[in-house]
């Protein structure tokens, strides 16, 4: 539970980190480069995660490019290691906080940014002070599911992490072990645990929807 708890954690807050400018430029630039970039973002939501985790585990073996890179920075090898599975999971569930922040940015209204330019607010002063409390349903959705969805990962996570107790071994892993041992009992203990984490975190969410569209209204 513990590395789980860990590599979801981490994986949020690098995921909000990284995802709000990338959302950000996506929600307002008119660039010819922002339809190839927002099918990479959403490649994950629809590329099996096992295709996504082998070509991870073949850049970060000694001999792929990112393996290569990482030992000429001293950092070893990164594939069946925690770093390794962190980085998979920073990819696998970037479309799911990046595209709740780019919906929440694009309805943040023209004018109301363009009032606070008037007073000589700065783009960053805009955008922490105007931008992320108007978004401020946008970026609690953004945080639960990256949460969640890495919570529930698993093809990613045995590809690139493989099966290392207190290094990789996430709960979506111990439930296999616990099937393939036929261990029913314990894997109905958390699979029932897991199941009730993502039917509340679904109850959370709509609670938020109905209270910002009561707020609105």
């Amino acid at each position: 539970m513990w590395v789980t708890l860990k590599l979801a954690g981490l994986t949020t807050l690098i995921l909000l980190v990284l995802g709000m400018p990338l959302a950000w430029w996506l929600a307002r630039t008119r660039s010819a480069w922002r339809l190839p970039v927002g099918a990479v973002v959403a490649l994950p939501m629809v590329l099996p995660p096992t295709v996504l985790g082998f070509y991870l585990l073949i850049g970060l073996a000694p001999a792929g490019p990112l393996g290569q890179l990482t030992q000429t920075l001293g950092l070893g090898t990164l594939a069946f290691t925690f770093k390794g599975l962190l980085l998979a999971s920073v990819l696998y569930s970037l479309p799911f906080v990046v595209h709740p922040l780019q919906a929440g940015f694009a309805a943040v209204p023209a004018a109301v940014l363009e009032a606070a330019a008037t007073l000589r607010a700065s783009p960053l002063d805009r955008f922490f002070s105007v931008v992320l409390p108007l978004s401020r349903p946008a970026l609690v959705t953004a945080t639960l599911l990256g949460f969640a969805h890495t919570v529930g990962e698993f093809g990613v996570v045995l590809m690139v992490g493989g099966n290392i107790e207190g290094e990789t071994r996430v709960l979506s892993v111990l439930l296999y072990d616990q099937v393939e041992g036929m261990a029913y009992a314990d894997a109905h203990t958390l699979a029932a645990g897991l199941l009730l984490f993502s039917f509340a975190l679904l109850l959370v969410m709509q609670w938020l929807g109905r209270r910002t569209a009561v707020a609105d209204g």
